[in-house]
């Protein structure tokens, strides 16, 4: 069984409910999620005059290849509506996947670990909160220490549920 991070992120409509539908969703066509970190509201990251965001990270477990994973997720962000029409732009779910085990993959449509993570505060927060010792294949650091090292000044910080 291979771990696999995954990253998502909801800016309209309601967040918590598309949250909650991909982790269903995740747990129905991919894999059962083992761990889920707390949900996260961030300022938006790169088209800064969006809503904000709100992030969460779950792990999960597979045999399926980091291809299959990749049309699993699409499909799903396809399912609930999700359109890709600019670039950082507002969007109902986003789902990444941040690690497919150890693996260091660069094809044409999947570059893994997430080639941007260790530069975002949305991204290594809830990461560290379910999985502080992984160690990044590439830097050879584990996500506590890039955490440290983030020099990302975007607020984070735990959603509270109304």
């Amino acid at each position: 069984m291979i771990d696999v991070f995954l990253l998502l992120g909801s800016n309209l409509g309601t967040r918590e409910l598309f949250l909650q539908q991909v982790i269903e969703s995740v747990s129905a066509q991919i894999a059962p999620v083992k761990l889920i970190s707390s949900v996260y509201e961030t300022q938006s990251w790169g088209k800064t005059d969006e809503p904000d965001y709100l992030n969460q990270v779950l792990m999960l477990q597979t045999e399926l290849s980091a291809q299959d994973v990749l049309e699993k997720i699409l499909g799903i962000e396809l399912q609930m509506g999700r359109k890709r029409e600019v670039k950082w732009g507002s969007r109902i779910i986003d789902i990444d996947i941040l690690f497919y085990g150890d693996e260091v993959i660069h094809d044409f449509n999947l570059v893994v670990p997430h080639p941007e993570l260790y530069k975002r505060s949305f991204t290594l927060i809830p990461l560290a909160e379910i999985a502080p010792n992984l160690v990044h294949p590439v830097f050879k650091k584990n996500i506590l220490q890039l955490k440290q090292e983030l020099k990302d000044n975007l607020i984070v910080k735990k959603h509270i549920f109304e």
